[in-house]
């Protein structure tokens, strides 16, 4: 279907692919008056020539790169989760219902969109991205060098500190329990954890680095038990934090509220919902962990040894503590991080 020239498009819904790109425009009543397949270069050229509209498309891969480069064509470019769109898809699936179902999800009032990450939070969040995956796999060098040393009788007390600590002992003694060959298997592998520790710590102290650079890290470290890794990340996922009116509504996001079941006037609360960034949850988790476990050392947090521990032993993002449920009558910490990131 070709555009009709005599329809004003006002909104447009982008399906996006790999190389081709379509695209269903509606006009003010919601008629379908563009439906065609772009290419990747034909998406900028062609939006250059319409005139400002309403342009929705799924949160995904190259969503945010997209959405900037029609923002700054003077278009209103907003993202969407794919789960919110896809109930307003209708008969069999292609990409032309798919793009149909975005323009009609995009007008929706109560629609909850996805900001738009910027060059530096991409490159942060790639940087978290990496640094995740090399801690797997470090992770997992470590299991199985503990699985060849128990399969022969050699068992290694837990922590990756011990295995560190003991594993030239255990190569150096043991001659009689450990063939030649598995000796130098496990080698092999102590020399591939060696270098995976060299990168963490390189990519460690970039992230280190950029996150004292950046304002808004540093006024999230300024709240107890938040370092450089779980404010950069934080600043990467949700940057000043303008999505959420309050701390509770990022809590919401980030999974760490109760899952709610509740039908004929009975609320029922189970566990933790454990939606949105699974990443970001874990690593608010972990500092949880170190805070309540260690309440009174006052030296030791996971992101950041040297911050500050709070007396009543709980962390800024455990659903049951009084901050996450700050508001403008009641500011707790989070709203006052990212009122003082808007105002900055």
């Amino acid at each position: 279907m070709a555009e009709d020239p005599s329809s004003v498009i006002a909104v447009i819904g982008i399906d996006i692919g790999k190389n081709a790109f379509h695209v269903v425009g509606l006009e003010g009543r919601g008629a379908i008056v563009l439906r065609q397949k772009w290419s990747r270069g034909q998406v900028e050229a062609r939006s250059a020539n319409m005139p400002p509209c309403l342009i929705g498309m799924e949160a995904c891969v190259g969503a945010h790169h997209l959405s900037r480069q029609l923002r700054a064509l003077g278009h209103d470019a907003r993202l969407m989760p794919a789960k919110y769109v896809r109930p307003y898809s209708k008969g069999q699936k292609n990409d032309f219902r798919d793009a149909e179902a975005i323009a009609e999800a995009v007008q929706r009032p109560t629609m909850k969109f996805v900001a738009t990450k910027s060059a530096d939070q991409l490159n942060l969040q790639a940087l978290h991205r990496v640094r995740e995956r090399l801690v797997r796999q470090r992770t997992g060098i470590s299991n199985q060098i503990r699985a060849f040393l128990l399969e022969r009788g050699v068992a290694v007390r837990q922590g990756l500190r011990v295995l560190r600590a003991e594993l030239p002992g255990i190569l150096a003694r043991r001659c009689d329990v450990l063939s030649p060959r598995m000796v130098r298997l496990i080698e092999d592998l102590a020399g591939d954890w060696r270098r995976l520790d060299e990168r963490i710590e390189s990519l460690s102290g970039e992230i280190n680095a950029l996150a004292r650079q950046d304002a808004g890290c540093e006024r999230l470290m300024s709240v107890p038990g938040i370092g450089p890794i779980i404010s950069s990340a934080m600043v990467a996922a949700v940057g000043a934090g303008d999505a959420f009116e309050k701390g509770r509504d990022f809590a919401a996001w980030l999974g760490l509220v109760p899952k709610q079941i509740s039908t004929g006037d009975r609320t029922i609360l189970g566990k933790i919902s454990k939606r949105g960034n699974r990443y970001l949850r874990a690593l608010f988790v972990q500092a949880a962990w170190v805070v309540l476990i260690k309440p009174k050392t006052g030296s030791a947090t996971v992101s950041n040894p040297g911050s500050r521990l709070p007396k009543g032993g709980c962390t800024t993002m455990c659903w049951r503590s009084r901050w996450p449920t700050s508001s403008r009558a009641s500011p707790g910490a989070f709203w006052l991080v990212t009122a003082a990131s808007r105002q900055g």
